[in-house]
């Protein structure tokens, strides 16, 4: 019997997941069934629970279930709890197990693939949202010189600094970056999805080594734009992060690391 495992969301049209784990059986010599589902916003629970007593071991989660995907386990990671969402979970005897990999995922695209350590350089995160809180842990571990969190509610920001029981980071409004520059900007907030800019200005970037956006897909964002016009040469969006979460889940469900680069060779598409 083949294995399965599929993604869950709404809308769900537009995932890659399948083609990506697809190919990522295919390399590592895997037997799967990966598909797709369209998330019941009235009872995500329920799909999940006919998923696994059809056979399934394993599901990634996108929009808008990461909450309660997260809140439907029985026992959760780190990145998890403090990120208070998943986008993984794991069927072992009985019991939901969750993850969050987004975060490592990130950090892998930049470091790894884009050849941009974090370690004594200054860093700035837009956003406070979910995103931002499965960054936190693997930004931290990486021991960037200094980490910044902007966000229009700094109370939401500073919220998640308790979470997480760290002092090390800081939580500025964006009229506060005003004069200031980092090394690597990372745009962890909804904005481009809408076309839009987040409310900061070309000081950011200073001699800026990268710009780096979640959305991927979108071609040169505002954000992307703004970086390009202030001189960053080094831009990118989130397939990256995107292969590389992937490629997490898939070694914690199977035991074997695929190689992300071909998958994201073919994903790519250029931003300009």
């Amino acid at each position: 019997m083949t294995d399965r495992y599929a993604v869950i969301g709404r809308p769900i049209n537009h995932t890659k997941s399948p083609l990506i784990h697809g190919l990522f059986a295919e390399a590592c010599g895997q037997r799967i069934e990966y598909t797709a589902i369209e998330g019941s916003l009235e009872d995500f629970k329920g799909d999940v629970q006919r998923f696994r007593e059809q056979g399934g071991l394993g599901m990634n989660v996108t929009a808008p279930f990461k909450l309660q995907a997260f809140e439907l386990a029985n026992s959760a990671s780190e990145r998890a709890r403090l990120a208070r969402a998943a986008n993984a979970l794991k069927f072992v005897e009985g019991r939901v197990e969750a993850e969050n990999f987004d975060g490592i995922g990130l950090l892998r695209d930049i470091q790894h693939n884009l050849g941009q350590p974090l370690a004594g350089r200054r860093v700035l995160l837009l956003g406070a949202g979910g995103a931002a809180r499965g960054a936190l842990l693997p930004f931290l571990d990486a021991n960037p010189a200094r980490l910044v969190i902007a966000n229009r509610d700094l109370d939401k920001a500073r919220r998640l600094l308790a979470d997480a029981g760290r002092r090390d980071v800081e939580v500025l409004g964006y009229p506060q970056l005003q004069g200031q520059s980092f090394d690597i900007v990372v745009n962890a907030t909804s904005a481009s999805l809408s076309a839009e800019l987040p409310p900061i200005t070309a000081d950011v970037f200073g001699n800026a080594r990268l710009a780096y956006e979640l959305a991927y897909g979108k071609g040169l964002t505002p954000f992307l734009r703004l970086a390009q016009g202030s001189g960053v040469t080094n831009l990118a969006d989130g397939v990256g992060m995107l292969v590389e979460q992937a490629a997490e889940a898939f070694f914690w469900w199977r035991g074997m690391r695929p190689q992300t680069r071909p998958v994201i060779d073919r994903l790519t598409i250029p931003l300009v």
